[in-house]
């Protein structure tokens, strides 16, 4: 496969164009942001970590049922995909209250919730992914009805068995963000990556965060996190 232009640079990855318009190259990078990219930072490995935990995930979530963009990886850094247009709604599903959630509503972090809940986000760096429902995405033609019920449907799916998977290896999945888009058909596949940048994992014995919160708090010990998560996950692969 050969890899083409440039199409995007996000804050975690580069899209590049391949010589099948159906398909892209998607390349990890080290680099490290929080706060809408107000804080910045890199370490080495990063990349290849994230790349590592998505590229064993995806094709466990495709056995269960959810179809995503990924066709396979090719390098530590890169993996093939199929292209996608971005659903520009971000999904956020939280098991246990943390983050922006317990300081938004005055819940005590690491209080379990219920029932999931499901939220909403506008993808837009300039505006820092405003909190939006689903009446704005459809009257701002963000997605349809139709889109966001299939949305949140797949975003359920990923947790059932995303939670238990991460149960059976020592870790409580507290909350996570997801991204969508849409085949040339039309289909809504799950996109984008599971890994510490997207999910807010912590160690079932010790409750120590596993995840980019080490980051943006500075914890500090955020590459041998990242490292322990590829671990626990992939078996070291």
């Amino acid at each position: 496969m050969t890899r083409g232009k440039l199409l995007y640079e996000g804050k975690a990855k580069r899209v590049y164009a391949t010589d099948k318009s159906d398909e892209y190259i998607v390349e990890y990078k080290d680099d490290a942001t929080a706060f809408n990219a107000q804080k910045r930072g890199e370490w080495a490995g990063k990349g290849e970590t994230n790349n590592a935990i998505s590229a064993h995930l995806y094709p466990l979530l495709e056995q269960a049922g959810i179809p995503t963009h990924f066709l396979g990886r090719l390098s530590e850094r890169e993996q093939r995909v199929r292209a996608v247009t971005i659903v520009p709604v971000e999904v956020i599903v939280r098991n246990v209250a943390a983050g922006s959630f317990s300081k938004r509503l005055g819940v005590e972090e690491g209080t379990p919730l219920p029932r999931p809940v499901v939220e909403y986000c506008y993808k837009s760096d300039a505006l820092g992914d405003p909190l939006i429902n689903t009446d704005t995405a459809v009257s701002l033609g963000w997605a349809s009805e139709e889109d966001l019920r299939r949305i949140r449907e797949l975003a359920l799916q990923v947790r059932d068995f995303l939670v238990p998977y991460f149960e059976a290896r020592g870790v409580r999945l507290i909350d996570f963000k997801l991204e969508f888009g849409k085949l040339g058909t039309g289909e809504i596949v799950l996109a984008d990556e599971i890994s510490p940048d997207t999910c807010r994992f912590w160690d079932a014995a010790t409750g120590e965060k596993m995840d980019k919160d080490r980051f943006r708090r500075d914890l500090g010990g955020e590459a041998e996190a990242y490292a322990e998560m590829r671990r626990r996950v992939t078996g070291g692969a």
